[in-house]
Order: C-alpha cells, then sequence, then structure tokens
C-alpha cells in the first residue's frame, strides 16, 4: 500500500488511519545523547534530541532566526496541537508551538521575503485535499490563515519566485484528480491567482528555480496502480509569460525522486523509482543543463533513494548533501563527481523525512518513515 508524502505519493484512508495508529502506540520522545564536559561531537550524522511528535509527509524550513519550523505531517487528531514545533539550532532541542489554523500532511512551506512561513494546501486528518493556507510568522510564533487556493490540492510543489510571489503547481485534487493548474500567491494581497498550467498533469515531481529565475520541473506522474504514467518530461515555467514550455526530456522516466541546483547553475537529479515503486528504486542521476536545455547521465548515487523531494541541500562549501530517501545520507562534489557515504549512522528513516540547513553547514533531518518502521519522532543533525 502506497503512503503519502507532501512530496508527492498519494495517501489512501486506510493507510492514514493505520498510521494514526502506529503514532498513538509508539511517539514516544528520546533524549539527546549527553555530550560529557571536553567531548567534542561527532561530525557526519548522528542522533539529536527527538521531535514532540512522531512525523511523516511534513516541513522543516529554515527561519532567518536560526531555529527551524517543523509543521505538519502525519500525527493524530489527539496530537493536532502539536501540529508544529520549532528547532532551536543553539540548544539542539525541539520547542512546542501554538495550534496550527490547520492540521495537514502532504502540504508545502515557502519562506517569503518578509521571514515569514506560507503553508499551504494537503490533506486533511480526514485524507481530503484542502485548500486553506496559513502563515507563520517568526516574531509572534503564531500562524494566521491568509487565503485560500483556487484548486484544493496536495503533493504539490511551491517555488518563491525572483519577484516575490510564490508559484503552486500541480499535485493530487478532490477525488484523487491529478492536476496540471498552477497559481501564484502573491503576499502583498494575501490572494492566490491562477497562472498558466503545466504541459501536463503531475504529482511527485520536483521544482527548482534556475539562475534565470525559470522554475524547472521534473518528472512525476499521473494516475494510480495500474493506471499510472510516469514522466521523463520536463518543463520550465517563465514568470515573465506565467507559461510552462516542454525543456526536454531526462534520460530515465522517474517519480518521488530529487533535484537541487549545483553552484554552476546545474541541476543534480537523483533517484526516484518506477511504476514497481519500492522494487524499482533508482541508483540513477543525471543533470540538467540549463544553458543547453539538455539532460546528461551523471554518476550512480551509493545507495538506492526515493522518496526524498527536498532532502538534497547544497552546502556552503558546494558540496550537495542528500539526506534522505536512505538509511545514509551521502554527499555529492561537482569538483570531483564523486558521491560518498556519510560516517555516522546507518538507521536514518529516510523515506518522506524533511530536512533544513542549519548555520556553519550543518543539517537538521527530521522523521519519516522506512526500513519497517512506521512515522518517527527521531532528529538527526549532520556536521560537516
Amino acid at each position: 500500500m502506497l503512503i503519502a508524502h507532501p512530496a508527492r505519493h498519494l495517501v489512501s484512508v486506510v493507510a492514514y488511519l493505520s498510521a494514526v495508529a502506529f503514532l498513538s502506540r509508539h511517539a514516544v520522545v528520546r533524549k539527546a545523547p549527553a555530550i560529557q564536559a571536553g567531548e567534542t561531537r561527532l561530525n557526519g550524522v548522528q542522533p539529536t534530541a527527538d521531535m514532540h511528535v512522531a512525523r511523516m509527509a511534513h516541513t522543516a524550513t529554515t527561519l532567518g532566526d536560526g531555529r527551524v519550523l517543523v509543521a505538519g505531517g502525519f500525527t493524530s487528531e489527539a496530537s493536532a496541537t502539536l501540529g508544529a514545533e520549532v528547532f532551536d539550532s543553539r540548544t539542539e532541542r525541539f520547542a512546542t508551538l501554538p495550534r496550527m489554523n490547520s492540521l495537514r500532511q502532504s502540504h508545502t512551506a515557502t519562506v517569503l521575503a518578509s521571514g515569514k512561513v506560507l503553508i499551504v494546501g494537503g490533506y486533511a486528518a480526514s485524507a481530503t485535499t484542502i485548500a486553506s493556507a496559513e502563515v507563520f510568522d517568526p516574531s509572534t510564533n503564531t500562524f494566521s490563515a491568509t487565503g485560500s487556493l483556487l484548486s484544493p490540492r496536495a503533493g504539490h510543489i511551491a517555488v518563491r519566485l525572483a519577484n516575490g510571489k510564490v508559484l503552486i503547481a500541480g499535485g493530487i485534487g478532490p477525488d484523487w484528480s491529478f492536476l496540471s493548474t498552477a497559481e501564484l500567491y502573491d503576499p502583498l494581497t494575501g490572494r492566490f491567482a491562477a497562472t498558466g498550467s503545466m504541459t501536463v498533469a503531475r504529482e511527485s515531481h520536483t521544482a527548482v528555480r534556475l539562475q534565470d529565475g525559470r522554475v524547472l520541473i521534473t518528472g512525476g506522474h499521473r494516475g494510480r496502480r495500474a493506471n499510472i504514467t510516469l514522466y521523463a518530461s520536463a518543463e520550465a515555467y517563465s514568470p515573465a509569460t506565467e507559461t510552462f514550455t516542454h525543456v526536454g526530456d531526462m534520460r530515465v522516466r522517474r517519480h518521488k525522486h530529487d533535484a537541487v541546483m549545483l553552484p554552476d547553475g546545474r541541476v543534480l537529479v537523483s533517484g526516484g523509482a518506477d511504476e514497481r515503486d519500492s522494487r524499482g528504486v533508482y541508483t540513477s542521476t543525471e543533470f540538467f543543463n540549463p544553458a543547453a536545455g539538455t539532460f546528461s547521465a551523471g554518476p550512480d548515487l551509493r545507495r538506492p533513494r526515493y522518496k526524498h523531494n527536498g532532502s538534497s541541500v547544497l552546502l556552503p562549501t558546494g558540496v550537495v548533501l542528500l539526506a534522505g530517501g536512505a538509511t545514509q545520507a551521502e554527499t555529492f562534489d561537482p569538483r570531483d563527481g564523486a558521491f560518498e557515504i556519510v560516517p555516522g549512522t546507518d538507521q536514518i528513516t529516510g523515506q518522506f523525512s524533511a530536512v533544513a540547513l542549519l548555520g556553519g553547514g550543518r543539517v537538521l533531518i527530521t522523521g519519516g518513515y522506512g526500513s519497517d518502521r512506521g512515522p518517527q519522532p527521531a532528529a538527526w543533525l549532520y556536521r560537516p
């Protein structure tokens, strides 16, 4: 049975109820290992303090003050008051926040130019897609309602454009409809407006804002189970014309993958899976060259990984950390074109986790599921 993700996977009501039952039994908080006087913390990936709630299909967003907002995800109705929490990068502990306006998962969270965070759509606790949106204000630690989407959606993408507006595209709509439509959120008015539609309906796709301001959309799928169609196609959204244009095809049809821009402007596309889902996970990668509009083969990952959208982080050194989709993290160095396993734990939950970059090149990895384990409250820190 398939389990949902804000980054792009369908969920059934049965799967949701099963996850809720698991959480009510297993949402136990571990304390971070104590650091003794004179002891130094190890580099690589190591456990840190647990979240207050077990989560998957949630979001983790770095705030201007260095904290990380962790919002939504699979949780129980009884834990609705713990719908969001913040990680303090100085104390390396989580603290609870006031209640969100809506309990949601498979949503998106985007930092606005003001430093506030726009939280959009997703599935409600009843596994129905929702149109509501809200804004988190770090200065007051509060959530407030803002305009609603024109179309309820979950598993969509959200990218802040150079003009400050936020592009929302694709995902799942009511009654398991697959959406090609897109919308723009204007922080000045607090409202969503229609913009051009994608060339095809997509879910489990990725989005990266390129150096020229366009947004690259890659892969994904439409349909379910026997009727699923995977894409190799890619398209780009132009804020100037508010239109999507086909820009070529990847070498491999993939969904539930990830994409991140490299320092030279190329985009690294990694992992994902074919129609067989967990039985068809990829180690393959490829590069998109915006200047040439072409895809080329990249080196293989050290670990197959999927359901890791949004978990690849460009570090200050120019190295990419791939922190999701497998039980171990790995790095990619564009200078030598090599992937390397990160030392430390080999027990990251992996799938549908949420990742955020901290100061000093540290990275927070939260929750997720995998390796025969349901949604977890566990969190880890990558230290360079």
